[in-house]
This record gives structure tokens, C-alpha cells and sequence, in this order.
């Protein structure tokens, strides 16, 4: 349940909640980019400076935030490059204004724009290593990357509430209908291990020392090649090549069957679906309705259904040929929709 002292979080709170975990803050606290939780870049004496994240009251159990921190740790122990959370006396989850939150150091680094063959093999070393981790254990307390939590549901939850016009319902129902069953029917087989869940190049730095993966708040038990797509997501022909190429270094360390490719589109589908009742869901919260003024209207759900309508031919064989000639480091690419990175820490 969502509470006011969340939208209105103040630089005391976070100030406070520093100095109780005998941190020495200097004054200097800014927000950050972040719609789903509120995040603060807190400036330490010496020059150090930490980020202060306050998890959405309501998302995630205290059960399932300790299960991502863990799932870091796991991964740091196994020198996979990530952000893990802070322990201050044996705990890396605290509880301030009756909102959870955490502590991070903060890591300087960019977001890769365009990738070379070099760094898609490291990336794709790294996934293979990150899976490798995933797969040694089970998530007990996060979701799994279903059709019912990210299509039925969310379909639900749409008309229930009024966002989709009534005109528009039928159609929508019947393709979020047909890419659950579709997604259903490709998933014989195909093993749920612990991943990333939100693998966007927005959440791979490159700093000093390299690539390191950051935001594990979406992590949850799904496909390994939901994390591949996420990194490479143009539906083109260079980026065919580009997953191809990542693919080469990850099966260094891990083991990759082809059969999950035709997965991509579908997880790609479900993603939209998911991507429209999560900012229904959120429409109580101020900055969602001027981040997505043309929200709910006709035109909106139109362009929706166009679009699962494309990917309904993707799913089902309009197959995008790989080049005879092209370089991916030169190829355009096409453009990207704010579905395909939509989340953030």
C-alpha cells in the first residue's frame, strides 16, 4: 500500500536514516532518475558518496527484497561484476518512514551505445556466468515470468479498472489471449533459473574496471533468454548478428539451446502487455501522468493492438533474415520503443 511519506520523501529522512547507519553525510542529497522507486545520491565526508534506495511500498515483500540482496551476494562471491547492497551489522535491509530501503555504493560508469564484437562476447561471458549463478539455486519468494503474472493478470486488471474503451476490449483480450497460450505452449522444456529479469543496456555500465550489471529489482525465476534479448532488442537483422556474436561468448560458460530463440518475440509481447498495466497500476502516483500524458486514450490502445498484432507475425515465422553484408558496428538499427527498457531501480 502506497503511502504519502513515499511521494514525499524529504532530504532529512534520508540524512537521518544515514547518520543512524553510522554514515557521515555532508549535506548533499539529489534524487535520481527513478519512476518505479525513489533513489538519492547521498554525498559522504572523505568524497565518498552512496545511493539511498526506497523500494515502492507494496511491490515486494521483505521476504523478496532479502531474496534479490541475496541473490547479489551469490553473485559477487562468484566474482560476476554487480552492485550489491551494503551491510551495516550483518543487515542489508532497513526499514525508515515504514518504507524498505538500501544502501549501494555508487559506481561511476556509461551505458553502452554501440557494441563491439569484442565487448558483445565479454557481455555475453558474463551473462553465462550470472546464469551459472541463477541456476545453482531457487528463488522460494519472487515471481516467475509467466503468462498469468505478466499477461492474464495484467489484462484483468486493465478492464476491471476501465483503462482499455470498451471498443478496443475484444481485440485486446483475444491477442493478449493468443500470446499466453502461445507462450505457454513454447515453454515445454525450458528450464526457470534465477536472472536479471531487466537486462537493458540502461542497466550495464562501463566503468574503469569494465562492465558491471546494476538494478536487480525486477529479478525474478524466468528463461535465460530473456537476459539476451533485453541486451539486444532491435527486431533487424544486425541485431541477429549482435545476439549471435553475444551468444558465441556465453556459451564459454554456459550452455544455450537454439530452441530458445523463439522465445524472444513472445517474452518481447508480453513485455508490452505487462508494460501497460504497470503504468495503469501506478496511476496514483503523480509522476506517472506527466511522464505518460497520452496515456489510456483510443489512440493509445490502437497503436497497442497494432503492435502485439506485429508481434503475432514475429511469433509466427516473418523472420527477419541475417545480412550477407554488414558490420554491427556500423548497421543502423531500428528504433526502439520505451517498452523495450520501461523499468527502472
Amino acid at each position: 500500500m502506497i503511502t504519502e511519506d513515499f511521494f514525499n520523501l524529504t532530504p532529512d529522512v534520508i540524512l537521518h536514516l544515514a547518520e543512524n547507519l553510522g554514515l557521515n553525510p555532508t549535506g548533499h542529497c539529489f534524487a535520481l532518475n527513478s519512476l518505479e522507486n525513489r533513489v538519492y545520491s547521498v554525498k559522504l565526508e572523505g568524497d565518498e558518496n552512496i545511493v539511498v534506495k526506497f523500494y515502492r511500498p507494496g511491490r515486494w515483500t521483505k521476504e523478496q527484497i532479502l531474496e534479490e540482496h541475496s541473490f547479489l551476494f551469490d553473485l559477487q562471491d562468484s566474482e560476476v561484476p554487480v552492485c550489491a547492497p551494503r551491510i551495516f551489522q550483518g543487515e542489508s535491509l532497513f526499514e525508515k518512514a515504514g518504507i524498505y530501503c538500501a544502501i549501494w555504493n555508487r559506481t561511476g560508469g556509461r551505458a553502452p551505445e554501440e557494441l563491439s564484437v569484442e565487448e558483445l562476447q565479454m557481455l555475453g561471458r558474463y551473462l553465462g556466468r550470472l546464469h551459472n549463478v541463477g541456476a545453482s539455486k531457487s528463488a522460494k519468494h519472487r515471481i516467475q515470468l509467466g503468462s498469468e503474472k505478466y499477461a492474464r493478470e495484467p489484462l484483468r486488471f486493465l478492464i476491471e479498472k476501465g483503462f482499455i474503451p470498451i471498443t478496443l476490449q475484444k481485440k485486446y483480450s483475444d491477442l493478449v489471449t493468443e500470446i499466453s497460450e502461445t507462450y505457454e505452449s513454447f515453454l515445454e522444456d525450458e528450464p526457470f533459473i534465477r536472472i536479471h529479469g531487466d537486462c537493458h543496456k540502461g542497466n550495464i555500465l562501463k566503468g574503469e574496471n569494465g562492465f558491471f550489471f546494476l538494478d536487480f529489482d525486477d529479478f525474478l525465476s524466468g528463461p535465460a533468454v530473456q537476459d539476451i534479448w533485453m541486451v539486444l532488442p532491435p527486431q533487424n537483422a544486425e541485431g541477429i548478428v549482435a545476439r549471435d556474436t553475444l551468444l558465441s561468448g556465453y556459451r564459454e560458460f554456459r550452455d544455450f539451446n537454439d530452441s530458445s530463440i523463439r522465445l524472444i518475440e513472445v517474452l518481447r509481447s508480453l513485455r508490452y502487455i505487462h508494460y501497460s498495466a504497470w503504468i495503469a497500476r501506478r496511476w496514483e502516483d503523480p509522476s506517472f501522468p506527466n511522464a505518460f500524458p497520452h496515456f489510456g486514450d483510443e489512440e493509445y490502445w490502437t497503436k497497442e493492438i497494432k503492435d502485439l498484432e506485429i508481434q503475432l507475425g514475429f511469433i509466427y515465422g516473418d523472420e527477419i533474415q541475417p545480412p550477407t553484408d554488414s558490420s554491427i558496428e556500423t548497421k543502423e538499427e531500428l528504433p526502439l520503443t520505451n517498452k523495450d527498457f520501461f523499468w527502472d531501480m
